[in-house]
């Protein structure tokens, strides 16, 4: 079986694609079933975020397109256009591809620290729908590991460079007294979390979170001085919002062209920025088309987010090192756990025979038959038994000219030749040689 990871992400793909190639909390578990069922796949795990849709699967030779055709049907689109944002990896490529995910290389900002979180979610929600096997439950595991160290022993994560300080980062350059903005933030989770905390460090006071339930709204508003809403109440705090920032998981866009349009009236006409960071997108874009409406989606930020990498590219580097190490122990690992898995299947396969044989020559003697010759017929079957398949096989090598096996098989079947050893002298020969001259 092969380790394959496959997806399109923000290098690969537009955040137009990356939408509908997106699954929603609630779609995971169904897809999970859906792609465990799949005769070609045997584990599976996905990663679905606003930069990153990538399925970690344990799978035959097949199993890519089978995969490009399931996701297709899944997401209702082309087979050919996915594949044509999409890449792949295989065996010790999937590993460090995965890694590299974990520790922020492979992010849009460079070392953000929100992707491990969301991994370790996938991984979660993979074990409970009982997709994991023991290839990817180490390989996550190991991964961890890895993106811990990475963490400790370098300086990766210590700059807040992540979507939500690059959109925050943006912000502040629209407007001249920063401080003074009034902040709308759409959504709950962490990215939002993380909004609402650069926007206060950076003097914004007057902030407003909106959610699906208040409770949720208040956790992020109220330790910081803001207020929290409900979604339908979002209409009247756009009268009064300067900037807007929007992540949820929502399906369908929350802020449309027209809801703007009658905010934008009551504003007078005063400039809104406004940041899009959801997949799906959760601000219609042809709200962009207003006149005063300055939008942006996680794709726009792409110049705030270089400018940050390059204060992360040496500890980047450290971490590449970091990587690279923990490929090969995780190589080390897998080959000791085949090797492992090997032996056993062997010894159970001699087991087997050794059974077959003693049980067949237990009949004989229990009929009355002579013992020496059950003894002599089972010592003969079962070295016959036993030599049977290694024999056939380097027949079959010899034929075919496998010269690799055929050198490795005396290593394998031959015990090993007893060391030389001096021969005795003679004793004759030994009284003479010590005979004084």
């Amino acid at each position: 079986m092969t380790l394959l990871a496959l997806g399109i992400n923000h290098r690969t793909a537009s955040v137009a694609v990356r939408e509908q190639v997106a699954f929603t909390p609630a779609q995971l578990d169904h897809a999970l079933a859906e792609l465990r069922a799949l005769p070609q796949i045997s584990e599976a795990a996905v990663l679905s975020t606003c930069n990153r849709t990538e399925l970690y699967c344990v799978t035959n030779a097949a199993g890519e397109q089978v995969i490009l055709d399931w996701l297709g049907r899944f997401h209702q689109l082309k087979v050919d256009e996915l594949t044509r944002c999409a890449y792949h990896y295989l065996d010790n490529e999937a590993v460090r591809h995965l890694m590299r995910v974990a520790v922020g290389l492979d992010s849009m900002v460079l070392g953000e620290p929100q992707i491990l979180g969301q991994l370790k979610d996938a991984y979660q929600q993979a074990r409970e729908a009982q997709g994991l096997g023991s290839e990817l439950e180490r390989l996550f595991q190991h991964t961890f590991a890895v993106a811990k160290q990475v963490r400790t022993e370098t300086g990766i994560g210590k700059n807040p460079v992540s979507v939500a300080y690059a959109a925050v980062s943006m912000a502040s350059r629209i407007f001249d007294d920063f401080g003074r903005s009034r902040a709308l933030l759409i959504g709950a989770g962490e990215t939002i979390e993380l909004v609402a905390r650069h926007l206060h460090e950076a003097g914004v006071s007057k902030l407003t979170v909106a959610n699906r339930t208040r409770e949720r709204a208040e956790k992020i508003s109220a330790p910081l001085g803001g207020k929290a809403i409900t979604l339908p109440e979002i209409p009247a705090a756009l009268e009064e919002a300067d900037i807007v920032i929007s992540s949820t998981a929502a399906p369908l866009p929350i802020l449309g062209k027209g809801m703007v349009e009658r905010a934008l009236k009551k504003r007078r006409h005063r400039p809104v920025f406004m940041v899009d960071i959801a997949v799906p997108r959760d601000i219609e874009p042809e709200v962009g088309e207003l006149a005063d409406v300055f939008l942006y989606t996680v794709d726009d930020l792409e110049e705030v987010i270089q400018e940050n990498r390059r204060h992360r590219q040496v500890a980047a580097d450290q971490a590449e090192s970091l990587i690279e190490h923990g490929v090969s122990g995780w190589q080390h690992e897998r080959r000791i756990r085949h090797g492992g898995e090997l032996i056993r299947g062997y010894r159970r396969h001699g087991e087997a025979l050794r059974d077959t044989a003693r049980d067949q020559a237990l009949e004989r003697l229990a009929r009355g038959e002579d013992p020496t010759k059950v003894v002599e017929r089972l010592a003969h079957q079962l070295a016959n038994r036993l030599m049977h398949q290694p024999t056939q096989t380097l027949r079959d090598a010899a034929s075919q000219e496998d010269h690799a096996l055929l050198e490795a098989a005396p290593r394998l079947l031959m015990p090993p030749k007893p060391a030389f050893e001096k021969p005795s002298v003679p004793t004759a020969n030994r009284q003479k040689d010590d005979t004084p001259a």
